[in-house]
């Protein structure tokens, strides 16, 4: 039995996934159950379990997987309106324990999310 994520799996090429970007640092993939047309998960290669857990030493890694998502929200043709959302632990929603941003776009959102 593999104690990897699920996201460990799919950067280790174990599991398939539609992967639209890929870097040295980060991996950007559609998620299965979209909420919106463009719902795209960015995260990064090195396994973060959430951003509570993230060190000085993440810094940039987190800074990049920002730029990461603009660049990816760009490329689906939603460079100008999409939002970033980050669960941090199972209350709020996070059901694999590796850090990731979700990408989404291609609807109105409203807010307060949730």
């Amino acid at each position: 039995m593999s104690d990897k994520t699920l996201f460990e799996r799919i950067i280790a090429r174990e599991i398939p996934a539609d992967i639209v970007y890929e870097d040295s640092l980060a991996i950007a993939f559609r998620d299965i159950n979209p909420q919106a047309p463009m719902h795209v998960l960015v995260c990064p290669k090195k396994p973060i379990v959430m951003i509570s857990t993230a060190t000085a030493e993440d810094q940039s890694t987190l800074g990049h997987l920002m730029l990461v998502a603009a660049k990816v929200a760009a490329a689906e043709g939603h460079g100008d309106a999409f939002r970033v959302a980050v669960n941090n632990g199972a209350a709020v929603g996070q059901s694999v324990f590796h850090l990731h941003l979700h990408v989404l776009g291609g609807r109105r959102f409203a807010w307060p999310p949730g």
